[in-house]
């Protein structure tokens, strides 16, 4: 496996997820109650791979047969991590706290219906795997391509393992803002780190 597009898909895709929002906050809440955390993670996880794969298989390769489509994607995605990485850095400046305190319904069906709302009506869900992921994965070609999917599916499934199934210990480390502020600091250096690579590919050609 080229490690190149796995680490690039790995750091984007994970960069993706561990931004916060409703999704993480619904998963690490869970976790934090016990309340079936296995069942929330896998569903997120499962929901990644589909869409994902989706957009990989499906955007990629028409973005990649057209080297116009290509560029706009190369560029347009660029663009996109810089506006997002910076989205990270003002609530690294700001700061916040994860509030896990409120009850939950630990009915089964309840769990899997709110777990699937919180994902699938993000509109940013789509955006992020479909058409982001999808866009930049266009870079790459055959096995790499693939490589670059198993990048963000292995981010996606370390991250939801550990947020839900952590998610007693990692509540006591999130509810001090100091924490938020440092992973939304890693996330802006990871898009703007991925987002220089892209122009700088762009340059070199």
């Amino acid at each position: 496996m080229n490690l190149t597009p796995f680490v690039h898909g790995f750091g984007t895709g994970g960069g993706l997820i561990v931004a916060i929002g409703a999704q993480n906050a619904h998963v690490l809440s869970q976790g934090v109650r016990d309340n079936h955390p296995l069942t929330v993670a896998l569903i997120c996880i499962a929901c990644d791979i589909v869409f994902v794969s989706a957009g990989i298989a499906g955007v990629g390769a028409a973005v990649s047969a057209s080297p116009a489509l290509t560029l706009w994607a190369t560029w347009g995605g660029a663009a996109f991590l810089l506006f997002y990485g910076w989205g990270s850095l003002r609530s690294a400046l700001r700061g916040g706290t994860l509030d896990v305190s409120e009850r939950s319904d630990r009915s089964l069906k309840r769990v899997v219906v709110t777990t699937l709302a919180v994902t699938l009506l993000n509109p940013h869900f789509y955006l992020d795997t479909v058409i982001l992921l999808g866009g930049l994965s266009s870079r790459f070609q055959g096995e790499s391509r693939f490589s670059f999917w198993a990048g963000a599916i292995t981010a996606s499934i370390l991250w939801f393992l550990t947020l839900s199934l952590g998610g007693r210990l990692l509540a006591f480390l999130f509810a001090r803002p100091i924490a938020w502020r440092i992973l939304d600091t890693l996330v802006c250096a990871t898009m703007w780190s991925i987002a220089g690579t892209l122009v700088w590919h762009l340059i070199a050609k």
